[in-house]
């Protein structure tokens, strides 16, 4: 990466940001717009017209007999001519090609949108697990920090022998958890990004990056009815599975213009034995044996199978609408249960623990045990959320929107 592009980029991003730069930097993005530039130079190629063709000929030239080179015998005895062919399409063969070559390129274009729509989903995705990642790593740090304590406060207990010895080896071997959990949490983090860098375009970002996101609960309304019709009408690979239809039905009115014969005609001047001739020459073919019969039934089993592919794509929209929001749903349902009071039951139980431990009102494993199952609360909580969050991302993949009621 240059410096000037160093420089330019940002360190951090929000979720509205990465969305963006991937749509704008990542390459396999970037590889599949091309297809709609090369769909569109066919186009180019279908609206072009047959070449006519030029012969030239001259006859009966006395390569063997040198001392025949005379003007005399150029002119009286040998045969020149010159002739121009065109071939006419006949069943309007320029005007379907050119139909069926739009209809492919609009038909492509909505593919490359859907592309851009699991693209956005996969971006907003790992922006999620990144969110989850730092989160995680906060808590860990500050469970460390927290626990560092206890374990300083054990080391006085235990020299003024309020505490024993194994009480206090106790206390401090606990600490390796929740030192290998920051270090765990750690790789997390810098692997979260990693993978996100990869969807935004390596270089459009610099190696320190980092996320400005707020990861908390945002509810979600609507009704799986409205959800479905709002699919129905911006899912572009539902789309894209329409125009194949208008593409199938294209190419059977191609193939049926191919089964129409074209017409060849000629004019040819020549030069014979001193005589200035013209000849015309119309030639087509006799459509006995081949009328195109083969193509035009595959174009026409073609429109069956595109309408059928239609009507898989119409139930994959309802199938993964209702997915994504039942989903919705139960992520919703867990989240609230963290926040209807768990999590303050977590933090209350921990805090009277730790507040009778250090007056020795309570015992050692009480309160380890208090700790532990305040930080699974705490850790189960983000992941919940983080559930929640993909889930939310996996609604809009499925509506093909990101505005949601």
């Amino acid at each position: 990466m240059s410096v000037a592009l160093q420089a330019q980029s940002p360190k951090m991003i929000s979720l509205d940001d990465a969305i963006q730069l991937s749509l704008q930097h990542n390459h396999a993005l970037q590889a599949a717009r091309t297809t709609i530039q090369q769909s569109e130079s066919a186009e180019t190629t279908a609206n072009l017209r047959p070449n006519p063709n030029l012969t030239v000929d001259w006859e009966y030239l006395p390569f063997f007999t040198p001392s025949q080179w005379t003007l005399d015998y150029l002119h009286d005895s040998s045969e020149a001519d010159l002739g121009i062919s065109y071939l006419i399409e006949r069943g309007k063969k320029r005007q379907h090609r050119l139909q069926a070559a739009k209809d492919v390129t609009a038909q492509t274009r909505s593919q490359v949108t859907d592309n851009e729509r699991m693209l956005t989903f996969n971006t907003a995705s790992l922006f999620v697990n990144v969110e989850v990642a730092e989160s995680t790593l906060e808590l860990a740090q500050q469970d460390l920090k927290s626990f560092k304590q206890t374990v300083e406060l054990g080391e006085l207990r235990f020299k003024s022998g309020a505490i024993s010895e194994d009480d206090y080896l106790k206390i401090k071997l606990q600490l390796l958890q929740f030192e290998t959990d920051l270090q765990q949490a750690q790789l997390a983090r810098v692997q979260a990004l990693s993978d996100l860098r990869q969807l935004l375009g390596y270089e459009s970002v610099p190696s320190d990056y980092d996320i400005a996101g707020l990861f908390e609960y945002q509810p979600i309304n609507g009704n799986l009815e409205d959800f479905e019709l709002k699919a129905l009408q911006s899912r572009p690979d539902f789309r894209a599975a329409q125009q194949g239809v208008v593409v199938a039905n294209s190419q059977y009115q191609l193939q049926r213009s191919i089964g129409k014969q074209d017409v060849t005609v000629a004019a040819t001047y020549s030069h014979v034995n001193s005589i200035n001739t013209m000849t015309l020459l119309a030639s087509v073919p006799l459509p006995i044996f081949d009328r195109n019969q083969g193509e035009i039934a595959k174009a026409r089993f073609g429109i069956t199978q595109a309408q059928e592919q239609a009507k898989e794509s119409n139930g994959q929209v309802f199938t993964d609408v209702h997915d994504a929001f039942e989903n919705l749903r139960t992520n919703d349902r867990i989240v609230q249960l963290y926040r209807s009071g768990y999590l303050d039951v977590a933090q209350k139980d921990r805090d009277i623990s730790e507040y009778a431990y250090k007056r020795g009102a309570t015992s050692l494993i009480d309160f380890l045990d208090a700790e532990r199952s305040y930080r699974a609360t705490q850790l189960a909580y983000r992941q919940a959320l983080g559930s929640y969050l993909l889930a939310v991302e996996q609604l809009r993949e499925a509506v093909g929107v990101r505005t949601l009621p």
